[in-house]
């Protein structure tokens, strides 16, 4: 009999890439029937899901009643909670404790959570504009005290970012002004297209990796290796240029200012990944992950 998995976030980034790579599995696509949550079931990307096979379901992260009803019958669920949606880390931290604990009420055998560390914890508050991380950090301690199997899985720094981030110059060459020098190391990693083979990896080995994490990126780059490759890719010349962190915010809406300075310097120091090798992540994989150089090469005409 197929066991289920609920996939939260399932039109988004991440959710949609996890459906996509279980379909196409020859393994998991036997193994595993699919329920996607969705807020709009009729919106055009989830009327396709449903298309496919897959189980559109609406819930209301906001409500544990709501979310216990759409994991009924479920037995792994991915979830992936949303921060910018509202800009509000305690929106974000409680949507994420109301899933864990729906997951509780339902039975679920295993939870797969998308998360990352938390910058003011492990810069022992140098750094506290991070938000978007230290939230979710505070979900997967949650999910760690609340009985469940549990895998966490975090996403890289997303390829996507440069397509904002390298400013065209008068000239048609392009800079990459970042507040940390050449040392930081980025791990790049392309979600729309990757997330869901570093989850398919996690569902084909699940009871070795209750407990752990996985690193969801293809390689570290620095912001040089960035800016080369990248011309290597387009043959438009472009560089890399140290900024101060004044000179950084000032290049950003207010809003945001803050919280984009403090997520650069982490990566610097003490690292994304806090300095871990990717080895052993990647070695779970069944295929290589995009590499920067890729997808630039898919993604040309956003820089043309």
């Amino acid at each position: 009999m197929s066991k289920l998995i609920t996939v939260f976030g399932s039109t988004g980034n991440q959710g949609s890439s996890v459906i996509s790579h279980i379909l196409h599995d020859d393994k998991l696509s036997k193994e595993y029937k699919i329920r996607g949550i969705t807020r709009d079931t009729s919106k055009p990307s989830a009327v396709q899901l449903a298309k496919k096979g897959v189980e559109v379901v609406s819930a209301d992260m906001n409500s544990v009643e709501s979310l216990a009803k759409a994991l009924v019958g479920t037995d792994v669920v991915f979830i992936v909670t949303n921060y910018w949606e509202t800009k509000d880390g305690d929106v974000e931290r409680q949507q994420g404790k109301n899933v864990t604990d729906a997951a509780n009420q339902a039975g679920v055998s295993h939870v797969i959570f998308s998360t990352l560390y938390n910058v003011t914890e492990e810069t022992k508050g140098r750094l506290t504009h991070v938000p978007h991380f230290d939230s979710k950090a505070d979900v997967a301690k949650y999910i760690r005290a609340s009985g469940l199997n549990y895998t966490f899985v975090l996403p890289g720094y997303y390829m996507s970012n440069f397509t904002r981030m390298l400013a065209k110059n008068d000239d048609g060459s392009y800079t990459l002004y970042y507040p940390v020098g050449d040392k930081a190391k980025f791990p790049l990693y392309d979600a729309a297209s990757d997330s869901g083979l570093f989850v398919k990896a996690i569902l084909k080995n699940l009871d070795s990796l209750n407990g752990k994490e996985v690193l969801a990126a293809s390689g570290y780059y620095t912001p040089s290796q960035i800016v080369e490759t990248f011309s290597k890719a387009t043959g438009k010349k472009a560089n890399f240029v140290q900024v101060t962190n004044d000179q950084y915010k000032a290049s950003l809406p207010p809003a945001l200012a803050d919280e984009y300075l403090d997520n650069q310097l982490f990566v610097e120091k003490p690292g994304y990944y806090l300095g871990q090798s990717l080895e052993s992540s990647l070695k779970l994989l069944d295929s290589k992950p995009v590499s920067w150089e890729e997808f630039v090469r898919k993604n040309a005409a956003a820089w043309a």
